[in-house]
């Protein structure tokens, strides 16, 4: 049987806008207000048989709040924005706008002294294949959107700026089932379909 990752997003800290770069806050009022709403249809991921979180401050509090009592994993931290970490943005860009057109352009572009693009999305890739598998199981992961978003990428063996097309929205869930190297995404709904990758 194949393994099934079911990555929740985290809710969120702060307006869309206002998003930081490595944002370590905590769940806003709105955040824990969007994970009381949706614990009802997210809580029965619970019953997986593993169950981790990024390790920032809101993937742990959604993941706790929600009842999965998550084991924190930093391969699934954020992307290391060096300088840029805290920023939004528009701050980037304000500061640095010929940079933030570089990393934005080239996946392999570090001009912040961090991570870059594709390093991050293999990291998170590396993680999503060592997954034990056993005779299958089911796994939840709760994590920042641009976590999920890598590892879309990977699973899908999707070009690297593929993952700028991607809009993954707070408590949002996004299943890949699969194992090592082989993986689909998988829509769940009242017709299930399934696309390999």
């Amino acid at each position: 049987m194949p393994l099934r990752v079911t990555f929740v997003a985290a809710a969120r800290s702060s307006p869309l806008l206002a998003e930081r770069f490595e944002d370590d806050r905590p769940l806003d009022q709105a955040g824990w207000d969007e994970v009381q709403r949706a614990v009802g249809e997210l809580l029965p991921l619970a019953a997986a048989e593993l169950r981790y979180c990024s390790p920032t401050p809101r993937s742990r509090a959604t993941g706790d709040a929600l009842g999965y009592a998550p084991l924190v994993q930093p391969a699934l931290r954020d992307c290391d924005m060096g300088r840029w970490r805290g920023f939004t943005l528009g701050e980037a860009m304000a500061r640095e706008p010929e940079s933030v057109d570089a990393w934005l352009s080239d996946p392999l572009a570090t001009p912040h002294g961090g991570e870059s693009l594709l390093d991050f999305i293999t990291r998170v890739g590396g993680w999503l294949d060592t997954r034990p598998v056993g005779d299958g199981g089911r796994i939840v992961a709760v994590a920042e959107p641009s976590v999920i978003r890598a590892a879309l990428v990977y699973a899908l063996k999707a070009p690297p700026s593929t993952y700028w097309n991607i809009d993954v929205r707070p408590l949002s869930t996004t299943t890949v089932t699969g194992r090592g190297g082989r993986w689909n995404l998988r829509f769940d709904g009242a017709a299930t379909q399934s696309t390999r990758a």
